[in-house]
């Protein structure tokens, strides 16, 4: 059976190609979405190299009305979605005294409402209603960082919202947060950005009887 699209946003050199990676070997034609129209196109490439569907669409996570047509023509182009993976986040630092209005409201348009405008525009785009929906959490979530004020309380926000979409959509579709506590590409194997992409595909093959509103990743 052919499998429907994965729609990836957030695709830079690290977690997001590989989620984009292991979604295209595992059958899915894949969008991604970024900022960089020059190493999108080429990472698009590389995966048509290989035999696999990949298209690129430069975006801003942070502006909803190009975020919104950048799905919604991606879904015309590779198919219906199976899959939509949040990845976009801005990670500058700060602290709870410094931080500056309107750099803490782009930070949590991109981190927050990205998320928001990705899920309200491709739910009702999934192929017969039903897959997946994946969004990259972090474990500042749980534990705020005073020198990652805005990034803390964007994942805050996020887990808070997909736990809430999750009991929203019930048995229809797979709604999670992936809480990542540790640093991604370090020392520790478990955290290269490979073995945490297994971890999402594993997510979206995983038997209803098991869905969870968070894999808590550690």
């Amino acid at each position: 059976m052919t499998k429907g699209s994965a729609l990836i946003i957030g695709v830079g050199p690290g977690l997001g190609l590989a989620l984009a990676e292991a979604f295209a070997r595992d059958g899915h034609p894949v969008a991604l979405f970024g900022r960089d129209a020059a190493r999108l196109a080429k990472y698009a490439s590389e995966l048509t190299a290989e035999g696999r569907t990949a298209r690129a669409y430069s975006v801003d996570a942070a502006d909803p009305e190009g975020l919104e047509a950048a799905l919604t023509r991606a879904a015309d182009e590779v198919g219906s979605p199976d899959v939509l993976v949040y990845n976009a986040a801005l990670m500058s630092p700060d602290t709870p005294t410094e931080l500056d209005a309107r750099e803490f409201a782009h930070t949590l348009a991109v981190n927050v409402t990205g998320a928001v405008v990705a899920a309200q525009t491709v739910l009702p785009l999934l192929r017969d209603g039903r897959g997946s929906m994946l969004f990259t959490g972090g474990g500042l979530a749980l534990d705020p960082s005073p020198e990652y004020t805005s990034l803390s309380v964007g994942k805050a926000s996020l887990r808070a919202y997909v736990q809430s979409l999750h009991k929203q959509q019930g048995s229809d579709v797979h709604v999670t947060t992936v809480t990542v506590g540790g640093f991604i590409g370090g020392d520790n194997r478990r955290f290269s950005p490979e073995k945490l992409a297994e971890a999402y595909l594993n997510l979206h093959q995983q038997p209803q009887d098991q869905w969870q509103a968070e894999l808590l990743y550690t």
